[in-house]
């Protein structure tokens, strides 16, 4: 039975890749472009195979086939390309190298020497400074800053007095917090450890084409909003966030806002513009404020959004900043994609992030592209 008008249906045959409705014209302008792919391609003269984004020059269309899989181009006589790792061995191997050496940041009191670090692994320093980069964003330095920033935020958060909580998280003294405190902390180490205290968060909860929604609003603006979960998850990670704030249902005083929340849902016509009260770091400021430039109806990737805010190895530091946005929709997190395409991970779930994609697609006149999940 033929494939349907559109689909592409793959099989293999003498190892050489066919896609109906896909010709192989097609398959040989993407290598051309060095756009990701979902087949490889390998070199007569070289003996190589690569992914269709390997960044080696580009061979004669003479002298390529095209496969669908690692196992079928070898079953053929080729070699893994050393360049673009099409196996996928040498950044298993990396990845592995840097999840150590970050368990080992994360373990000591103190930060650890770049030296010792690469000494840990295996590789020279230079080797292990550039593969750590690669795959985290950072320099092993900067990822110790990191983990000393959350170890002091959870001792301030649980009360600990910021003399005994800076210890604690391996500053040298209060001064150093104090002077990059918006860096650090994005508020004083004072506002942190209070957690809320002495702030009245409003509270409005409704129905919504997800399930339940649940905003948090302060006098300066919306501090949280949440979907898709029962209303005791969506309260239990507002009191997380603000423990010590005094928390009290206000429907009729944030109607307005759970209407414009609602409407934005059923039919996102324009951007979800809203007061916004936003507490995080300087960086992850940065980011959510990128996020909201993203144009109704399109996506960008991690890569691409850092390097919008002038960061673009910190992809995985961008990650977690939208992994860690406390206002879902107004901050639209849901428009960031894998490189390739896919939808990645979602706090309310990649199904979810689908849909939202697809109605601001179609609100805006059409799909630009097919959406695929992990």
């Amino acid at each position: 039975m033929a494939a349907p008008e559109g689909e592409a249906q793959i099989t293999a045959m003498n190892d050489t890749l066919i896609i109906d409705r896909m010709p192989e014209d097609s398959l040989w302008q993407t290598v051309l472009t060095r756009q990701a792919g979902d087949f490889l391609y390998a070199v007569t003269t070289m003996g190589v195979y690569c992914r269709p984004a390997c960044p080696s020059p580009r061979p004669l269309r003479k002298n390529v086939r095209f496969f669908r899989t690692p196992s079928q181009a070898e079953a053929a006589g080729f070699r893994a390309c050393k360049r673009c790792d099409p196996k996928g061995d040498r950044a298993r191997i990396a990845q592995s190298v840097v999840s150590d050496a970050c368990a080992s940041i994360d373990a000591a009191e103190t930060m650890p020497s770049l030296d010792g670090l690469a000494t840990r692994s295996g590789y020279s320093r230079f080797h292990f400074l550039r593969m750590f980069r690669d795959h985290t964003g950072v320099t092993p330095r900067g990822y110790a800053e990191g983990v000393r920033a959350r170890r002091l935020q959870t001792a301030l958060a649980s009360g600990t007095r910021v003399a005994d909580a800076v210890a604690e998280a391996g500053f040298g003294s209060e001064s150093r917090v104090y002077e990059k405190t918006g860096a650090i902390l994005g508020m004083t180490p004072g506002a942190a450890r209070r957690g809320g205290e002495g702030e009245l968060i409003r509270t409005a909860s409704a129905d919504c084409p997800f399930g339940r929604l649940l905003i948090g609003a302060t006098d300066k603006g919306v501090c949280f909003l949440g979907f898709a979960e029962p209303d005791d998850a969506l309260m239990s990670d507002l009191r997380q966030r603000f423990p010590r704030a005094r928390i009290a249902a206000d429907d009729s005083g944030l109607q307005e806002i759970v209407r414009a929340v609602l409407a934005f849902l059923e039919e996102p016509k324009q951007a979800l513009d809203l007061p916004l009260d936003l507490r995080g770091t300087v960086f992850q400021q940065r980011v959510w404020r990128t996020l909201c430039q993203i144009p109704l109806g399109e996506t960008r990737t991690y890569g691409e959004l850092a390097r919008l805010i002038e960061r673009p190895k910190a992809v995985r530091a961008v990650a977690r900043s939208c992994a860690s946005n406390p206002v879902a929709l107004a901050v639209p997190c849901h428009r960031v994609i894998g490189r390739d395409g896919t939808l990645t991970g979602y706090r309310w779930g990649v199904p979810r992030k689908k849909a939202l994609l697809e109605r601001e697609r179609e609100a805006v006149g059409g799909a630009a592209g097919v959406l695929t999940g992990n």
